[in-house]
């Protein structure tokens, strides 16, 4: 069987991920779609506004044969290394090709950019640390330097889900995997586009989000925009957010010392004075990060290091977990992906864990931790992340 590899987060599915879904299966000739998805926390260092296994439904119900758990530990990345566990684990499922959604919209031009970058890796890096203005982001730092070496660098990567297209490339090339790319062009609306377009149906997640938060959205704002089950799955869960967990994380920087902050993976230096200064002038996390953003550290760049503060995770502990993932978890599928599993499993180079049990629960440990915490937004409502719970099945569905 052809498998085809899809990275998403899903929060929350909406008709832009459904058309993705059906355009790879058909332009890549794929008998199976694979999706590796983030768990309860996201790559942009935001909780998942429903849960992992409401959203692997969701996913298989609009296109997905089989849906697996990305570790927190790549969830909650930085691209490069939100990739590398990604892409590390569709080849160890045995994916022929992965695709994704771009702005760019040419496969070919990821491959070329990745290779550029990887024949001339060393010189980009030097010339990006002594030309990166601190009153500039990241993307922004990069892409600039990319544009001062390169006439015309293959692919645009000021716009967000290029980015990830080729950290995804630059993956398969430096691992040689037996991978191909392929991407289908994003339709309507950007990656971070806050407005919903009423004269299509596809918007992005973040502007589903943003109704779906806001005290003055209702319902019918986002209904033409999402698949029925995704609607009605909203209406009846517990839907999560940062300010949820704010009280945790202001307890967290309460009782950390100075030098407990700065050991936070991706904690900036200094940057643990302004938050102990902060935290304090803050009634919500919206608030905390206006007063924290600045035209270097981005909003997603503070979420991320929240994240990690929240769950008190180390630089050196995340490194040491980051050098190899000892099993996957499966989340849900249906019969194309059980048939997947029952004919392919032997050849999978990584084991497929569908239920976690106590003796198992070291493979899964800051998973499960990450699962605990996200049901203190509302342990009545949210119910256990990781123990006692099988995969979404959806086979007679």
């Amino acid at each position: 069987m052809k498998a085809c590899g899809v990275i998403a987060e899903y929060n929350p599915f909406h008709n832009g991920h459904a058309y993705h879904l059906e355009e790879a299966r058909k332009q890549t000739g794929a008998d199976v779609m694979v999706v590796v998805m983030s768990g309860n926390f996201l790559q942009r260092g935001e909780p998942a506004i429903i849960d992992k296994w409401t959203r692997a439904e969701l996913a298989i119900t609009a296109g997905a044969d089989l849906v697996v758990e990305l570790p927190v530990d790549y969830s909650v990345q930085p691209a490069d290394y939100f990739a590398e566990g990604a892409v590390s684990i569709l080849n160890a499922l045995g994916c022929n090709v992965i695709s994704f959604g771009s702005e760019q919209g040419e496969s070919e031009a990821f491959k070329k950019a990745a290779e550029e970058y990887l024949e001339n890796e060393q010189v980009i890096n030097e010339k990006f640390k002594c030309q990166m203005k601190q009153s500039e982001h990241y993307a922004k730092n990069f892409s600039r330097v990319l544009d001062e070496l390169y006439e015309d660098f293959p692919v645009d990567l000021s716009r967000p889900n290029n980015v990830l297209g080729f950290s995804y490339a630059k993956e398969i090339i430096r691992h040689e995997y037996p991978i191909k790319l392929h991407t289908v062009h994003r339709l309507h609306s950007d990656y971070n586009e806050v407005v919903l377009n009423p004269a299509v149906a596809i918007g992005s997640a973040t502007a589903i989000r943003k109704i779906l938060t806001d005290e003055t959205g209702s319902w019918d704002q986002i209904k033409k925009y999402v698949p029925e089950e995704t609607f009605k799955f909203l209406q009846s869960e517990r839907l999560v957010t940062w300010n949820d967990f704010f009280p945790y994380l202001r307890y967290q920087i309460a009782v950390q010392s100075l030098s407990e902050l700065q050991s936070i993976y991706l904690m900036e230096e200094g940057l643990q004075y302004r938050i102990k200064e902060k935290i304090g002038q803050a009634a919500s996390m919206t608030e905390f990060l206006e007063l924290l953003k600045t035209k270097q550290l981005t909003w997603t760049r503070l979420q991320r290091i929240c994240y990690h503060i929240l769950m008190n995770n180390k630089k050196s502990d995340i490194k040491k977990r980051q050098k190899k993932i000892p099993a996957v978890r499966l989340l849900g599928f249906n019969a194309v992906g059980q048939r997947y599993m029952n004919e392919h499993k032997a050849e999978f180079s990584i084991p497929l864990v569908s239920n976690v049990k106590k003796k198992q629960a070291g493979l899964f440990y800051e998973d499960i931790r990450a699962g605990s915490v996200y049901r203190l937004a509302s342990i009545e409502e949210i119910k256990h992340q990781d123990y006692y719970r099988k995969p979404v099945n959806l086979i007679d569905k």
